[in-house]
């Protein structure tokens, strides 16, 4: 009877750590990835990607949490449909074999219940490296409109396209990269 007791009781308190977890999902017409590159040492270029799915699965008080993003590679975005093009195809992105980007957090760095950092694997054309971002903003609130609970975050770090295979025309155009993520989560 006490083994019975025991098991039912650890089951118990199992539901209850896995209740503290919030399961919110990624507002995919606020969250735009995003990146910046020096074009020869001219100027800095832009381009952001226009679908994002995702979900964000966090613990406020035990400050845990896990993230999932998939972008869609063709959904790149750079206000000239010839350079967009040619970042689909092979040189750049290869969308047609790689159609999707993926970043999975391992750990994120949470101060007084704020959001500071957070690691994790980035996955482009085949290639998964961990990479660092640092939260520059974070709030949660109740929407106005939506009546929920959502979470926004702007997240940037840097990488280098060598990593990726995504190398084409380096050192011309610049191996490393800066990488911007504004993303907003509804509580579900």
């Amino acid at each position: 009877m006490r083994k019975l007791l025991a098991i039912v009781l650890l089951g118990c308190s199992s539901f209850w750590v896995q209740a503290k977890e919030t399961l919110y999902a990624i507002d995919s017409r606020h969250t735009f990835p995003s990146f910046e590159i020096s074009h020869l040492g001219f100027s800095l270029q832009r381009g952001r990607f226009n679908q994002t799915s995702g979900s964000v699965v966090w613990d406020k008080e035990a400050g845990k949490g896990k993230v999932d993003i998939v972008v869609e590679a063709a959904s790149i975005s750079t206000g000239l449909k010839e350079l967009e093009d040619h970042l689909k195809n092979e040189d750049f992105f290869d969308v047609a074999r790689y159609p999707k980007i993926t970043f999975t957090s391992d750990q994120l760095v949470f101060k007084d219940k704020k959001l500071k950092s957070l690691t994790g694997t980035l996955t482009m054309r085949g290639k998964s490296k961990q990479i660092n971002l640092q939260a520059t903003h974070f709030h949660c609130g109740i929407h106005f409109k939506l009546l929920k609970e959502v979470c926004g975050a702007n997240l940037e770090g840097t990488l280098k396209r060598s990593d990726f295979n995504v190398d084409k025309y380096a050192p011309a155009l610049a191996n490393e990269i800066k990488l911007m993520i504004q993303v907003e989560a509804i509580k579900q």
